[in-house]
């Protein structure tokens, strides 16, 4: 088996060498084609997880909550056919609920895309109200920053990941952005969870920044000019730390790999 290195890949497969390098793809010994890389992978190459995938072993109520709303509402906006089998039926409600969190995430991805052009340099067309709106915000809260974008790293302590954005002016800052769908009603209720405080304190260790502030940056999907910035405090992000190496040593464990 051959490995190979890429830049992207779904998140739940994220891996990076112990040099900070994204490696999300093996070459298939059989098929001599690319696929995700596993745990098995993973322990032959001496490889480390990302902070996602360590995150990930936490319960997240929030996202469940979510989930099963989707469902719900599939069901509600779906009738059964007649005579429709109930596990036929139950089976088509999934794939609509599922259809629609990837076409959310897909759209996230999108923007997403586009704003770390702009930051790279790179004419981009795309949802040019969403670079607009994210660059004034960042402005206006940071000042005027030489951003780096999507710069990968790996901890001694055995996890790995990239990072959305961060300056090294100072004492550094980190950002992440995140998309959601609100609007003038529901911006107010636009909140960070720990997994996202967690995941900056990771970043943060892992980019060497150990004074870096780190914020979360939403944009929103439905509406390109709001923009909701929260930065964590110094000590939300000393204990997002300390739960993220809790999880970190969890999964170790349970995985039998460091």
């Amino acid at each position: 088996m051959t490995l190979i290195a890429t830049t992207h890949s779904s998140e739940a497969g994220h891996w990076y060498t112990r040099d900070g390098v994204p490696m999300y793809t093996v070459m298939g010994k059989t098929t001599g084609k690319p696929r995700n890389t596993t745990l098995r992978d993973a322990r032959e190459f001496n490889l480390v997880p990302s902070v996602s995938g360590i995150i990930g072993v936490a319960a997240k109520p929030a996202l469940t909550a979510w989930l099963q709303e989707q469902v719900l509402l599939a069901a509600l906006t779906l009738p059964r056919v007649d005579n429709e089998p109930e596990s036929v039926y139950i089976k088509r409600i999934m794939e609509d609920s599922k259809s629609q969190g990837r076409e959310a995430a897909d759209l996230g991805t999108d923007i997403h895309a586009a704003v770390q052009s702009f930051y790279e340099g790179r004419k981009e067309s795309r949802f040019p109200y969403h670079v607009a709106a994210c660059d004034k915000a960042l402005t206006e809260h940071f000042g005027a920053q030489d951003w780096i974008c999507e710069r990968s790293f790996a901890h001694e302590l055995g996890f790995g990941g990239k990072c959305d954005m961060f300056s090294k002016e100072g004492d550094g800052i980190i950002v992440d952005i995140k998309t959601k769908d609100f609007n003038q009603e529901t911006i107010g209720k636009v909140k960070p969870f720990d997994d996202h405080m967690m995941q900056l304190a990771a970043y943060r260790a892992g980019l060497g920044l150990p004074s870096a502030k780190c914020a979360n940056i939403f944009l929103s999907r439905t509406n390109a000019e709001l923009v909701v910035i929260h930065e964590w405090a110094e000590e939300d992000i000393k204990r997002g730390w300390l739960m993220f190496c809790a999880l970190l040593n969890f999964w170790q464990l349970k995985n039998n790999h460091e």
